[in-house]
Formats: C-alpha cells, structure tokens, sequence
C-alpha cells in the first residue's frame, strides 16, 4: 500500500512539472548566446551563410532579443518543435521572417530563456 501512495504521488509531481513545460503561443522569449561557435537547437544559419548573404558573421544581432513562439509543433512525446518570430515583426539578420527550435533542449542548454511575465 505504501508503495502505491509514493508512486501515484511521485506521478502527480511528474505530470505537474511537465505541464509548466509546454510552450503556448505567444509565450516570449529572450535569445542568449550560445556555448559553442554557432547555435545547436536554435536553426539559426551558420556563419558561412551569412557571410554569402551579404551580413556580418556574428550572432551579435539576435543575442538578447525578444522572441514569440509562432507555432508549437509537437512531434513525440520529448520533442517540443516551435516557430518563433521577431517581437516587433522584423526578420533575423534581415534574412528569415521566422526560426525553429528545439523548445525543450533550447531552454535546457541555456540557448533560450522564457521572459517572465
């Protein structure tokens, strides 16, 4: 009987802290520099393409803005897709209207951080 209670409370924690975890739209979020040289679950384009498109090779223009989740794209149960967009509708690196990402491993590894309201 114990170890029924401790499992369906144990259950009960699980399921609340996966709840808060879920992206709406609309949600905001601020974009942070990466760990490495170039972004792994923001599909930012590399350096190199921008560097062909006419811009600077530097994420610089992205770091600390303000992002909306567009879309939320659920593809299993631990894969988060969203589409984010520019808060004041301009386009990144003047190139792409919108950007995908990794919802769950972008806020994990720091590359993303959810604005608090």
């Amino acid at each position: 009987m114990k170890n029924f209670i401790f499992t369906l409370v144990f259950s009960v924690f699980t399921f609340m802290s996966f709840g808060q975890n879920t992206p709406k739209v609309g949600d905001q979020l601020v974009v942070k520099s990466p760990k490495a040289e170039s972004y792994k679950y923001v599909d930012f384009p590399k350096l190199n393409i921008l560097v062909k498109r006419g811009q600077l090779a530097s994420y610089n223009a992205v770091i600390d803005q303000v992002v909306v989740v567009d879309q939320v794209i659920e593809l299993n149960y631990n894969t988060t897709t969203v589409v984010l967009k520019m808060k004041d509708e301009s386009k990144f690196f003047n190139l792409y209207k919108t950007v995908k990402a990794n919802y769950n491993k972008a806020i994990e590894s720091g590359e993303l951080v959810v604005l608090k309201q």
